[in-house]
């Protein structure tokens, strides 16, 4: 497999100082930047998963940490803030440590959506979708939200899902550039990282 350097930078976002490991690969041919879950961090193993699939296929990745983690904050700020913050992450990566390369979006669940949400503002090539939140669970005495396909729908690039199987915020349908994955597990997506880090393998090899 392919060898990467790893380096950390802070940056300055509109919202406070994002994180970003930046995995540089040698001679790298694109760029993969992967936004974490709403109460996670970088270290899921779907994200660790897909970083390495894209390291195997010659990909640097930049895994980012919003502000709101990087201050401690467990709590996540609106979304309008989180692709601020996102946008500007994106923006200077694309001129500075990714310059010159073909940008895929992508994240974990909360970091999915964001990625869908900025995709064209992002000039994204295509979307990494892990573990996407289509639908929250209902609450008892609380009347069902509204699903977010529409998120999904938005983006008009290549686009992949990777979703457990049993993933309790549901399963989103496939659409004429939208793959949708199925491997064993639930949201976290812990069960089975060989099934998702060859998910992502095999898509970003036809990139």
């Amino acid at each position: 497999m392919p060898t990467a350097t790893v380096t950390t930078i802070t940056l300055t976002t509109p919202h406070g100082e994002a994180r970003v490991h930046v995995h540089a690969a040698e001679n790298a041919h694109g760029a993969l930047v992967l936004g974490h879950g709403a109460g996670g961090g970088v270290e899921a193993p779907d994200l660790v998963a897909a970083t390495e699939a894209a390291g195997r296929q010659g990909f640097s990745v930049a895994l980012v940490e919003q502000p709101y983690r990087v201050a401690g904050r467990r709590s996540s700020p609106p979304a309008h803030h989180l692709d601020a913050a996102w946008l500007a992450v994106v923006g200077e990566l694309a001129q500075g440590q990714l310059s010159g390369l073909p940008l895929i979006a992508g994240g974990r669940s909360a970091g999915a959506r964001v990625a869908c949400r900025t995709a064209s503002e992002a000039g994204a090539a295509a979307v990494l979708c892990l573990a996407f939140p289509l639908q929250p669970p209902a609450r008892k005495g609380k009347p069902l939200a509204p699903d977010r396909l529409h998120e999904l729908e938005a983006v008009e690039v290549p686009l992949l899902v990777v979703q457990g199987e049993g993933d309790r915020f549901g399963m989103p349908p496939p659409g004429p550039i939208r793959e949708v994955v199925q491997v064993p597990g639930d949201h976290s997506l812990r069960k089975d990282s060989e099934a998702v880090r060859a998910a992502v393998e095999d898509w970003l090899a036809r990139r």
